[in-house]
């Protein structure tokens, strides 16, 4: 399931117009915890879904909600972030973050600079929680994405191991957090 981030069914038609939309948001992280939070509960209010086996991943910004609803406390098995934007204006307080974390991100991600991830990692260390980044080495922002080189933008590209590996990462992941391949 997606959720809505940026509310009213809004489609974006270009990155400039997303970096926009998703800059505003991320200025004001209670909306954007509650906007991860209703996509969450619906999902869970679902008659075909065990809201006890529930798990959020996401690409870029998706990476960055799903790392919200972790700092928020959501009651998820695991949340995986793909290149995914760790920053934040709330972190996480000791005992908070119930979700085991999976981050994989590029090494050279000028988006997600090395200080990012340090201090995301320092983040989640002194919040407790069970987590692991693997940092892909000559691989920067929107490595999973095989459209990104015709995007023009320096520091977006595909790195085509760098997603096989970051995606046999999230399969290993699952089957620790649900007992499945």
């Amino acid at each position: 399931m997606a959720g809505d981030p940026y509310g009213n069914g809004l489609e974006v038609k270009d990155l400039q117009e997303a970096i926009k939309h998703a800059s505003a948001l991320r200025g004001d992280p209670a909306k954007f915890r509650q906007r991860a939070r209703v996509a969450l509960d619906r999902l869970a209010s679902l008659p075909q879904v065990d809201a006890s086996r529930l798990a959020a991943i996401g690409y870029c910004m998706g990476g960055t909600f799903a790392l919200e609803l972790a700092r928020d406390g959501a009651q998820l098995k695991g949340v995986v972030s793909f290149h995914g934007g760790l920053e934040t204006q709330r972190p996480a307080v000791v005992g908070q973050v119930k979700a085991k974390i999976l981050v994989c991100t590029g090494a050279d991600d000028p988006f997600v600079p090395v200080a990012q991830v340090n201090a995301l990692a320092e983040e989640m260390t002194k919040t407790g929680a069970d987590w692991q980044i693997i940092s892909y080495g000559g691989t920067v922002h929107s490595f999973t994405n095989p459209e990104a080189d015709s995007v023009g933008m320096p520091g977006l590209a595909y790195n085509k191991l760098s997603d096989e590996r970051s995606w046999k990462a999230l399969a290993s992941f699952f089957e620790e957090i649900f007992g499945v391949a």
